[in-house]
């Protein structure tokens, strides 16, 4: 038998440098410097996390896209999402997918994700410092769909039912997101299409609940973890220095020395099994394509941070498999499990072998769909 289920797993285009990033944060940055000055916060805390077989590597090389596109075919993944920085026609780390797109290589399927946020001085805890602002009242939904109408004709472009698949990041930003979402329904239509295929995506930001994001218009939600729903557990490892740093930087607070003594790192852990669990025992109210993790730990990124480090491929195997059975009474088409992520290095959040892991998590997802045929 066939196996229908897809898994598409979300693509960060980051790794090249850009001028705007080179302005905001220093000339030559991508995420590979924050992934390699990572220090572990923790005893067996897994960092700095070092890739293996790709290396360090800069997104605007076809080789190296080629070599992704590969690695991920061998192990049954089915295509890329990757994210789209849109800003009322400015693009954001665009080059990667644009020349996927105008070279045909790799053949490897593909979707995007509109990542409609703000960017802001977030790594260094400034978020309402604004870097590139969404302006929605300037959002013109016709040039938007006129440019995203070039990749969903690409025969790669993945599409449930014949509708291009299209992911919101963050649709409660979206003032009148209702008449936005009939809006680029229609502006689709005009360019072509039959429809349009809309996943928002429940992540941390997004407010809305998954009954009012279906009310909207949209055919499906797309989960994000980790997210903030419920408690998640946490391990007592690296609980006293957890509490010890917390108590230093109260007291630089309270004394008023932020000028004259840099604050510690915090890091919370979290127990990834009994996460994985609770996201395996969660039930949806409405059509949601589930989203699973390896690992997750965003010390690379932040002074304040999480980690729900795991090791054993086994338990990600056995999220996957559960979140295949959530799927299965699906059309054919809308058999579809998410994993976050192939290449967020700075959330240690990949299925690109590393020095420690190797291929590990990829034999994972292979060993998962062979066990559902």
């Amino acid at each position: 038998m066939t196996n229908k289920i897809k898994i598409i797993t979300f693509y960060l285009p980051q790794y090249h440098t850009i001028p705007e990033n080179d302005l905001w944060w220093g000339k030559g940055f991508t995420d590979w410097i924050n992934v390699k000055k990572s220090k572990p916060r923790y005893f067996g805390h897994y960092q700095p996390q070092i890739p293996s077989e790709l290396g360090y590597y800069d997104l605007t090389d076809e080789n190296t896209r080629m070599a992704q596109a590969a690695l991920a075919n061998e192990y049954g993944i089915s295509g890329f999402c990757y994210y789209h920085y849109w800003f009322n026609g400015k693009m954001l780390l665009e080059k990667p997918f644009n020349e996927v797109l105008s070279s045909g290589k790799p053949d490897f399927p593909f979707c995007l994700c509109w990542a409609n946020e703000n960017w802001t001085r977030r790594w260094d805890g400034l978020d309402s410092e604004i870097l590139m602002k969404q302006e929605y009242e300037k959002y013109d939904i016709d040039t938007h769909i006129e440019w995203l109408s070039n990749a969903f004709r690409d025969q790669r472009y993945i599409k449930i039912n014949g509708k291009p698949l299209f992911l919101i990041y963050n649709l409660s930003s979206i003032p009148n997101p209702g008449k936005i979402i009939a809006q680029l329904r229609g502006s689709v239509k005009k360019n072509g299409f039959n429809d349009i295929y809309l996943c928002s995506v429940k992540s941390i930001h997004n407010k809305l609940s998954e009954t009012e994001t279906i009310k909207l218009g949209i055919d499906a939600i797309v989960e994000f973890v980790p997210s903030s729903d419920g408690n998640v557990p946490r391990k007592l490892t690296g609980l006293p220095r957890y509490l010890f740093n917390r108590s230093v930087n109260l007291l630089i607070d309270l004394l008023r020395l932020n000028n004259l003594i840099k604050k510690l790192p915090v890091t919370i852990i979290h127990n990834y099994q009994k996460f994985s669990e609770m996201r395996m025992k969660k039930k949806s109210a409405e059509k949601t394509f589930p989203c699973v993790i390896p690992s997750w730990d965003n010390s690379a990124r932040k002074r304040i941070s999480a980690s729900y480090q795991n090791e054993d491929p086994e338990l990600f195997k056995k999220w996957l498999i559960k979140s295949f059975e959530k799927v299965e009474e699906y059309e054919e088409d809308e058999q579809i499990v998410f994993v976050n992520a192939w290449n967020e290095w700075a959330e240690g959040c990949h299925l690109e072998p590393d020095k420690k892991n190797g291929r590990m998590f990829l034999q994972a997802v292979k060993e998962a769909l062979l066990s559902w045929r």
